[in-house]
């Protein structure tokens, strides 16, 4: 066996002929094994000779334990993990939604990420990664390798969803698995709502769809930056020409669109507007400096920085460490289209036809699969109806009743699969059992309260309303006092009074509409290793990885930064997207507006 199959052998008889691990301090084995795992590392680090040395020279007496000891710990980690983790899928009440994502090695082998998304016992928005292994891309093999991945975690029958890009063979994916989880009786409403498609994907080729218009002059921006970066010399020249220009605050970060996603392209923008005097006047100091736009490139550049800002929003929250609920994600979503829709009556023509050409892009994805997004915004009880009636206006007002309908039916037909409540009887003697079973040792005033909501309970179900019905008739929260609201405790707390609506509740927020993990840029491309990863043997590949995902979130090494600063040095001026609860103030600030406006 090579050295580096060695490195990464995770095999049982490769374990057993260790070291017994008995000899070693434990908590120096998991220490190791942690250090390991959360900044993936490989598994002879601490067997160099350096690291050795080093801790040798701080406690003579330590004894490190050797590569198979700890590939033991983390397998044995490993498994307790995914048994802790199949147990708190067996009893939470709530289904399970799933994205995919496909990966490739630099050895063309292709990987599979298979990850679960849903509301955990604490009424919190959870994502774990459940299997990563090879696969064969062909769509028959892909679902059936999903398949028994899911008949091993035991929730074959508790899915809601599924998320995949708008690659054809997904497509043909997410069909088959739909029929082969139908058989079992394991999807709602025969299906109806499994499908989610990515759009994390679509917003990336509708900004490349609205760039390719002004492709040269970010182009000239994009070399301008690569030509400063390139040596000493010229970062120095581009110093020396700031402090002449005057007025330009240095300390900002001047960067690159390396990932080529909305949100880096803004900041490259973003930035080099923030030098460009200093771009206009570097030729005087750099002879060979030819790439600066002109003044109309830069005013055009100006107005494409203000119109990608709502888009770099978006591509932000979805980059997040964690995805947020679905019903932030329906107000950025519908966000984007208000910009777009808004864009087209703008007199500057170039803005005009990026917008037309965006919009093209958008509408294959919102008029046919923003429902899941709808429903989960509906469920947010500071929006409801009422101000999902709102948004609709403001984009098409003649079709917006027509939605509003279709939405609610749609919500009604899936509360009906959630609903425990057979006639009104059942319910009727539940009140009576409630009643008749108050503790007695309750204080007086407890006991008044608790025959108070029993009555009124008992008074809603004469009246024939369901959960759904009740929770639609009431106001609706006002934005301005609960803006920083966690919508899954909202549900948590009124649990008692929506026992079956808050389990819907938990799984269309828990949707996720982006197929790629959060800790990666979106691309349209599949992920691909480095020549480490490659190392790694398959077999061994889904133990250490999920373990890693379950206990550190992929730690804090993944997606690092290449776009640093022209100067290297770090400041606080480097854009890391708006925080997500401003940005979603801002929108609830507008609903409001409207609402009082239209009022």
């Amino acid at each position: 066996m090579s050295h580096e199959e060695d490195i990464e052998d995770m095999s049982p008889e490769n374990m057993e002929s260790g070291a017994d691990s008995g000899q070693f301090d434990s908590r120096t084995v998991s220490t190791c094994a942690s250090m390991i795992l959360q900044n993936d590392y490989p598994f002879d680090f601490f067997d160099r000779s350096g690291l050795r040395n080093l801790a040798k020279y701080l406690n003579p007496d330590i004894v490190m334990p050797p590569i198979n000891v700890i590939k033991a710990y983390v397998f044995d980690l490993y498994l307790k993990e995914k048994l802790k983790l199949k147990q708190e899928f067996a009893t939470i009440p709530n289904r399970i939604s799933l994205t995919v994502d496909l990966w490739e090695s630099c050895t063309t082998m292709h990987y599979i990420c298979l990850t679960a998304h849903f509301v955990d016992a604490d009424w919190k928005l959870s994502s774990k990664i459940l299997k990563f292994c090879t696969v064969d891309p062909a769509a028959d093999e892909m679902c059936e390798r999903i398949i028994e991945f899911l008949s091993d975690w035991g929730i074959e029958k508790k899915i809601f969803s599924v998320t995949l890009d708008d690659a054809f063979e997904n497509d043909i994916v997410q069909e088959k698995l739909k029929t082969q989880l139908g058989l079992q009786n394991g999807l709602l409403c025969d299906g109806e709502f499994f499908h989610v498609h990515c759009f994390a994907r679509v917003l990336k080729l509708i900004v490349d769809e609205g760039l390719q218009l002004v492709s040269y002059a970010v182009f000239k921006i994009r070399e301008s930056i690569l030509y400063v970066r390139d040596s000493k010399s010229r970062m120095q020249k581009f110093k020396e020409c700031g402090e002449k220009v005057g007025g330009v605050d240095s300390s900002v970060r001047l960067h690159l669109d390396m990932s080529m996603s909305a949100s880096s392209t803004y900041l490259m923008l973003e930035s080099a507007l923030k030098y460009q005097s200093v771009f206009e006047s570097l030729h005087l100091y750099d002879d060979n400096y030819k790439l600066c736009p002109s003044v109309e490139q830069w005013e055009r550049v100006e107005k494409i920085c203000a119109f990608l800002l709502p888009f770099s929003e978006t591509a932000n929250m979805i980059n997040g460490t964690t995805h947020p609920t679905s019903n932030l994600y329906f107000l950025q979503v519908w966000k984007v289209q208000r910009v777009l829709v808004e864009s087209l009556g703008v007199e500057d023509e170039v803005i005009k036809k990026m917008a037309e050409r965006m919009m093209s892009e958008f509408k294959k994805y919102w008029d046919e699969y923003s429902l899941v997004l709808a429903l989960g915004a509906v469920l947010d009880p500071r929006m409801k109806l009422s101000r999902l009636a709102y948004c609709y206006s403001k984009l098409d007002a003649s079709t917006c009743e027509r939605k509003l309908q279709d939405i609610k039916s749609k919500l009604y037909m899936l509360f009906d699969q959630y609903s425990s409540k057979s006639t009104s009887s059942g319910v009727h003697r539940t009140i009576q059992d409630q009643s008749s079973s108050m503790p007695l040792q309750k204080s007086l005033s407890d006991r008044v309260f608790d025959e108070l909501k029993v009555h009124h309970q008992q008074l809603v179900t004469e009246t024939g309303k369901s959960q759904l019905d009740i929770y639609l008739d009431e106001s609706n929260l006002d934005f301005r006092c609960y803006e920083d609201m966690d919508v899954l405790q909202w549900w948590k707390s009124n649990i008692d009074r929506f026992p079956d609506l808050s389990i819907l509740a938990r799984d269309l927020l828990s949707v996720s509409i982006t197929a790629v993990a959060s800790t990666h840029e979106f691309c349209t491309d599949s992920r691909v290793f480095n020549k480490y990863k490659d190392r790694i043997l398959p077999m061994n590949m889904d133990a250490r990885f999920c373990t890693r995902s379950w206990l550190y979130n992929f730690g804090s090494n993944d997606g690092e930064d290449d776009d640093d600063d022209f100067d290297g040095e770090d400041d606080n001026d480097d854009f890391d997207g708006e925080d997500d609860d401003d940005d979603f103030e801002e929108i609830i600030n507008e609903l409001d507006d409207g609402e009082d406006g239209d009022e």
